[in-house]
C-alpha cells in the first residue's frame, strides 16, 4: 500500500470514528434527556452531549475533538466509581466498572491511535506527538491485562497444605447410602462420608460417566433434568426428566435396569418444567413376596407409580398393576397441568404426593391437595388441602378437590419419631391477583404446615408472606436440624424463602426459636385487591434476598448495568418507568413500565434449598439476586393478545405463552427476569452467591459469587470468557463430614467444591451440559463419590443434555 492509500485509509478510520461517536452521542443526549424527565441522573446528558460536540470536532478535523472525549471517558469512569462506591463496594464491582467503561474507553484508545492523523490533517505540530497513540496503547492493553486477571482469578483456591499426620481420618463407613431426596426425611443434605477433604478436593477425577439417552422430545417442552439421585445398598437411582428411571452400579456406572413410563409429550409440554427431581424408598418392615424393597414414582401425567426396586417392574400389589391415579377427583383439564415433580415422601409406612399446578394459567385450576397412600397397597390414606378440611374423606367420585388452592410443589420432610409431615405450600391460583382468594387460601399461602403423618391433621402451621401478590411461595424443602441454643439444642425446622427470609421453629409446636418482626411495606394494588400492612421478617440471621447480610438490599438506579452505554441507558430509563418502592412493592396498572420486583420471583432462596454441616453448626445456602420485572395487563388488553390462551384451552405449551392468562382474574401478566435487549440483566452483578452462616450465633461466616461468564453473554451468545461474576443459580448444594461443599447450580457448565470453614473454592470440574440438579455423595466399597445430574434446564438458559457425572479420588 503506498502512502495516498495509507492516509486514505487512516482519514476514512477517522471518519468512521466520528460517525459511531455520533451515533452514540445522539442515543445518549436523547435518552439521558428523557431519564432526566423522568427522575434520574443527568450523567447520560452530559456525556452525550460532550460526546456529540467531539464527534464533530473529529469531522473537522480538530484533534480537541479526541481530548474532548477523553475528558468525557475520564468523568464516565469518575461516576462510575461514585456510583459503585454508593452501593458499598460490592463484591466484583471491578466487572461493574469494566461493563461501565469498557465501551467508550476502546472508542477513547483507537481516537487516540488516530491521533497523529489529525495532526497531520491540520498541520499541527503536538509536543508530544506520540502520546496519544502511547496512551491509546495503554487504555487497551489496560483493559486487556484487567480480562486476563480476572479470568486466572476465576479458578480455584490455592489448596491448604499440611503435614500428613494433621490430615482428617476417615472416621465414614465403608458405606453409605443417600436414602431420600434431601439424604433423608430431615433434608439435611449431609453426609457423614469423609474421605474428601479440602486437602484433597483438588485431586477429584471423573469416576464414570452414564448417559441416559433421554433428550427433550419437542422444542414445547421446558426440559428440566433435575435429579438427586438415590443411593441404597449397591444400586444407585436415576430419573430423567421424562420420569424414566434406571438403576446403576455406584462404582462404575453401568445400567443394571431400567423403566420408562411412556409419560405422553403433551403432558411434558404442558408443565413449568419437565423435573424429576427425586424417587422415594421403601423398605417393608415384614417381608413381602413382591416388591419388599420399593421406588416410588410421581410422573408429569398424574400417575404415582411403584416399582421393584430390585428389577425395575411395577410393584402388582400397589394401586392398580403398580399404579394409582393422581389426576382422580382433580380434573386437571389438560394432560400435565397437574404433575409431581419433586418427587413423593414416604414416612412411616405411608407415601406422601403433593404436584405443580401450571402457574397463572387460571383461577378454576386444579385444587393443590397434598394426598397419602399406603406404600403396600397404593390405598388412599388422607387428603390435605387449604378449603378441603375433612382430611379422613374423599369428595365423591364424580367431583372433585376445591380448584384452585395452595399446591405443595416442592419436596416434603418428615420426622418420623414426631410423627409430622412438613409441607411448604405454594400460592392459590392466580399469583399476581388475591382479590378472589377465600380466607382459607390466604390462610394457607405461602404457608409451612406441620401435619399428622398417620392422619393428615394440622398440629399448627407458620406463614411467611401474607397475601402474597409475588409469587414468593416456599420453593425450599424443609430443613430439621438439632438447633444449638444457649439452653442446649433444640429440634428446630428451617424454612428458607424466596424472598430471602430463613425461619427457625419448633418441630413439635411451630414456635418460632428465633426472633420475628412485622415491618411496613408498601401499599397499594389494583382495584378489586389488597395489600398486608406488614410482613415478616427473621433479623436473627443475615437475609438471603439480595447481597447476603443483615440489610435488605434497597435497589436504585446506580444498581442498574448493561454491557454498553445504551443496553445501561435502556435499563435505568425501564427502571425510571416501573413501580418500586423496596421489597414487597405491590404489582400495579397505574405505570407504564410495570413492577420491579427484588428478590425476584426465582429468589433468593428456591427450591435449591440449603445444606447443613452438622459437624460445624453451619447453613450453607446458595442464592440469587436478580430482579424480575412485572406488567400487568387489563383483561381486555390481555384478550387481543396472541398466544395467551390459558393451556387446556388450546394446544399451547407453557413456554410458548405471550403473557400469562390468568384466567377469572381482572388481569393477566407479564413476567419474568428484567432484562436489557441485549439479553443480558440490568442489575449490576454479582447475581448469585454461596454462604455459609452460623447457626449458633447467626452472623455470616463467609459469602462469596459463585458462577462465571463463561457459557454466558448477549444474546446468549457464550463469551467464552471466564470471568467470577456470580451467576443466577438453580439447584442446591451438599455437603459432608470431610468439610467440603459441592454444588452445581450455576449458569456455568460446572460442579465446584468449597471449603466449609473458610469458602475457599478448593476444586471445579466442567460439566459436558448445565449443572441444574443438586448433587448427593455416598460411600461405596471404600471410596467416596460426588454425583450430579449434568442435563441442563430450559428455564435456566443452559446446554442441555443427558449425562449423570461421578467424581472421586484416584484409586491408590
Amino acid at each position: 500500500m503506498d502512502a495516498h492509500s495509507s492516509r486514505g485509509a487512516a482519514g476514512l478510520a477517522v471518519t468512521v470514528l466520528a460517525v459511531v461517536l455520533l451515533l452514540l452521542g445522539l442515543a445518549m443526549s436523547l435518552g439521558g434527556a428523557y431519564l432526566l424527565y423522568l427522575g434520574g441522573t443527568i450523567y447520560f446528558l452530559l456525556a452525550g452531549i460532550a460526546t456529540l460536540v467531539a464527534s464533530v470536532m473529529l469531522m473537522l478535523g480538530l484533534p480537541s475533538g479526541v481530548w474532548l472525549y477523553a475528558v468525557t471517558v475520564a468523568g464516565t469512569f469518575i461516576w462510575s466509581l461514585w456510583e459503585i462506591a454508593s452501593k458499598g463496594w460490592m463484591p466484583v464491582w471491578h466487572i461493574d466498572l469494566m461493563a461501565r467503561t469498557g465501551f467508550m474507553a476502546v472508542l477513547l484508545a483507537i481516537a487516540l491511535l488516530l491521533l497523529p492523523v489529525l495532526y497531520r490533517r491540520g498541520y499541527y505540530q503536538p509536543t508530544l506527538p506520540y502520546a496519544g497513540p502511547l496512551l491509546g496503547v495503554l487504555i487497551i492493553a489496560g483493559y486487556i491485562g484487567s480480562v486476563l486477571w480476572l479470568v486466572f482469578d476465576s479458578g480455584p483456591d490455592a489448596p491448604t497444605t499440611v503435614a500428613a499426620e494433621e490430615i482428617r481420618q476417615q472416621r465414614a463407613p465403608d458405606d453409605t447410602d443417600w436414602i431420600a431426596y434431601g439424604g433423608t426425611n430431615l433434608a439435611q443434605r449431609f453426609s457423614p462420608a469423609d474421605q474428601i477433604t479440602p486437602h484433597n478436593a483438588d485431586r477429584l477425577k471423573v469416576a464414570w460417566e452414564f448417559n441416559t439417552g433421554d433428550k427433550p422430545p419437542s422444542d414445547a417442552a421446558p426440559y428440566a433434568f433435575q435429579n438427586t439421585p438415590l443411593k441404597i445398598g449397591n444400586s444407585l437411582y436415576v430419573c430423567t426428566q421424562s420420569n424414566q428411571v434406571f438403576a446403576l452400579d455406584p462404582g462404575t456406572g453401568e445400567q443394571q435396569w431400567h423403566f420408562d413410563p411412556e409419560v405422553a409429550v403433551e403432558a411434558q409440554e404442558h408443565v413449568f418444567s419437565t423435573a424429576c427431581r427425586s424417587v422415594a424408598y421403601f423398605e417393608a418392615p415384614e417381608p413381602l413376596e413382591e416388591c419388599p424393597h420399593r421406588l416410588l414414582l410421581g410422573t408429569l401425567d398424574g400417575r404415582l407409580m411403584a416399582l421393584d426396586a430390585e428389577n425395575g417392574s411395577p410393584c402388582n400389589e400397589f394401586g392398580e398393576d403398580g399404579t394409582v391415579n393422581l389426576n382422580d377427583r382433580m380434573d386437571p383439564q389438560a394432560l400435565g397441568l397437574v404433575s409431581n415433580t419433586a418427587g413423593p415422601t414416604v414416612v412411616n409406612g405411608i407415601v406422601v404426593v403433593g404436584h405443580q399446578v401450571t402457574d397463572n394459567q387460571r383461577r378454576d385450576a386444579p385444587s393443590g391437595a397434598v394426598r397419602a397412600y399406603d406404600a403396600i397397597t397404593g390405598e388412599w390414606q388422607w387428603t390435605w388441602d387449604a378449603v378441603w378440611t375433612t382430611p379422613d374423606q374423599q369428595p365423591p367420585e364424580d367431583e372433585v378437590y376445591p380448584r384452585g388452592t395452595p399446591n405443595v410443589w416442592t419436596a416434603i420432610s418428615a420426622d418420623e419419631e414426631l410423627g409430622l409431615v412438613y409441607l411448604p405450600t405454594g400460592n392459590p391460583t392466580n399469583d399476581q391477583y388475591g382479590g378472589d382468594r377465600r380466607p382459607e387460601e390466604d390462610e394457607f399461602t405461602a404457608t409451612l404446615v406441620a401435619v399428622e403423618a398417620d392422619s393428615g391433621e394440622v398440629r399448627w402451621k407458620f406463614t411467611t408472606v401474607l397475601h402474597d401478590l409475588w409469587d414468593y411461595d416456599l420453593g425450599a424443602q424443609p430443613a430439621l436440624i438439632d438447633l444449638p441454643t444457649a439452653d442446649g439444642s433444640r429440634p428446630a425446622v428451617i424454612q428458607a424463602t424466596k424472598y430471602g427470609q430463613v425461619f427457625v421453629l419448633d418441630r413439635a409446636t411451630g414456635e418460632s426459636l428465633l426472633p420475628i418482626e412485622e415491618r411496613p411495606v408498601p401499599q397499594g394494588t389494583i382495584e378489586g385487591d389488597w395489600t398486608a400492612e406488614q410482613q415478616r421478617f427473621s433479623p436473627g440471621l443475615p437475609d438471603f434476598g439480595s447481597l447476603p447480610g443483615r440489610e435488605v438490599e434497597h435497589f436504585t438506579g446506580a444498581y442498574t448495568w448493561g454491557t454498553t452505554p445504551i443496553d445501561h441507558l435502556y435499563c435505568r430509563i425501564q427502571f425510571e418507568r416501573m413501580r418500586y418502592e423496596g421489597m414487597f412493592t405491590p404489582p400495579t396498572l397505574d405505570h407504564p413500565g410495570g413492577m420491579l420486583q427484588f428478590p425476584g420471583i426465582l429468589g433468593g432462596i428456591n427450591w435449591g434449598s440449603a445444606a447443613f454441616d452438622l459437624e460445624n453448626d453451619m447453613m450453607i445456602v446458595n442464592n440469587n439476586r436478580m430482579p424480575s420485572r412485572v406488567v400487568l395487563y387489563p383483561r381486555e388488553e390481555a384478550d387481543e393478545m396472541e398466544n395467551i390462551a390459558p393451556i387446556g384451552e388450546v394446544d399451547a405449551s407453557y413456554i410458548d405463552q405471550e403473557a400469562q392468562p390468568m384466567l377469572g382474574a381482572p388481569v393477566a401478566a407479564e413476567r419474568g427476569a428484567w432484562l436489557s435487549p441485549l439479553d443480558m440483566p440490568c442489575a449490576a452483578p454479582p447475581w448469585g452467591f454461596i454462604s455459609a452462616t452460623n447457626l449458633a450465633t447467626g452472623e455470616l461466616v463467609w459469602s462469596r459469587p459463585i458462577g462465571t461468564s463463561f457459557d454466558q453473554g448477549p444474546w446468549g451468545i457464550p463469551s467464552r470468557m471466564k470471568m467470577t461474576v456470580g451467576a443466577p443459580t438453580s439447584a442446591g448444594p451438599v455437603t459432608t463430614a470431610g468439610g467440603v461443599t459441592f454444588i452445581g447450580a450455576t449458569m456455568d457448565d460446572y460442579i465446584r467444591g468449597f471449603d466449609n470453614t473458610t469458602g475457599d473454592m478448593l476444586w471445579e470440574a466442567r460439566l459436558p451440559a448445565g449443572g441444574q440438579a443438586t448433587p448427593m455423595t455416598y460411600m461405596h466399597e471404600g471410596r467416596q463419590y460426588v454425583v450430579i445430574a449434568a442435563g441442563g434446564a430450559f428455564q435456566a438458559e443452559t446446554s442441555l443434555g443427558d449425562s449423570v457425572m461421578a467424581y472421586a479420588l484416584p484409586e491408590e
